[in-house]
């Protein structure tokens, strides 16, 4: 009888501390997903004003993603390997690591922004015919960074499934960049076109990352990992 009451006490001493654990991997997620959505902000205002010393802010403030992805990775690999975490729990961990990877993503495609902000100062990365789409798709990234930091927080599988339509604005931009630059009234050279190529693409997978992030708290909560986000599976 008074092992099983140790036995109990040792399995409760357990969970809470997974409890603790998991609820520290989720704020460390939640405030990459903040840090990403910010620098991605600062990104567009140095792309549009070419601000060196903004470019410069969000290159050195970096550092500090760097250190939350490491130490998030290293909190669920200790999970894994000391709780031996089985069923949702097991993915639970499973998804912050993968999560983890995404939002470090979204900070690096913010940073590659300001790079080519900086490389090209004092001159404007963007012919002034484009800082209008730039503009809007900054917004939009910042905004889906938002998103992806709410559902984070609530592990709503339904508010993570909206972030596939908030997407679907910034791909819309995506394809009409396109035409501008397939266009040929497009006079501003070769140089530019790349730079409006690459920064392009970095604002759609920055998008792309905040969509896998609702598509990996789906699975979280539900066990499904969904090929098409307008259909939510059962929890």
């Amino acid at each position: 009888m008074h092992r099983m009451c140790g036995s109990a006490r040792k399995i409760h001493v357990m969970r809470v501390a997974y409890n603790e654990q998991m609820t520290e991997l989720a704020d460390i997620l939640g405030e990459m997903a903040g840090l990403a959505g910010k620098a991605m902000e600062r990104a567009t205002q140095s792309l549009l004003q070419a601000d060196l010393r903004i470019a410069e802010q969000v290159i050195g403030d970096h550092d500090r993603m760097t250190e939350l992805s490491a130490t998030a990775e290293e909190r669920a690999f200790a999970l894994l390997a000391l709780q031996a975490p089985v069923a949702g729990d097991l993915r639970s961990v499973v998804s912050g690591i993968q999560i983890v990877a995404d939002i470090d993503r979204m900070g690096a495609l913010a940073l590659h922004v300001a790079k080519i902000a900086r490389r090209r100062h004092p001159q404007h990365a963007l012919p002034e015919e484009v800082n209008g789409y730039f503009a809007e798709m900054g917004r939009i990234a910042v905004a889906l960074g938002a998103s992806a930091r709410e559902v984070l927080e609530t592990r709503d599988p339904e508010r993570a499934a909206k972030l596939r339509e908030e997407d679907e604005a910034m791909d819309d931009l995506h394809k009409h960049l396109f035409s501008v630059l397939m266009d040929r009234e497009w006079s501003h050279g070769v140089a530019a076109a790349v730079d409006v190529t690459l920064l392009g693409r970095f604002y759609e997978r920055f998008a792309d990352h905040a969509v896998e992030v609702g598509r990996r708290v789906i699975f979280l909560v539900t066990g499904s990992l969904p090929s098409d986000l307008d259909s939510i599976p059962a929890k």
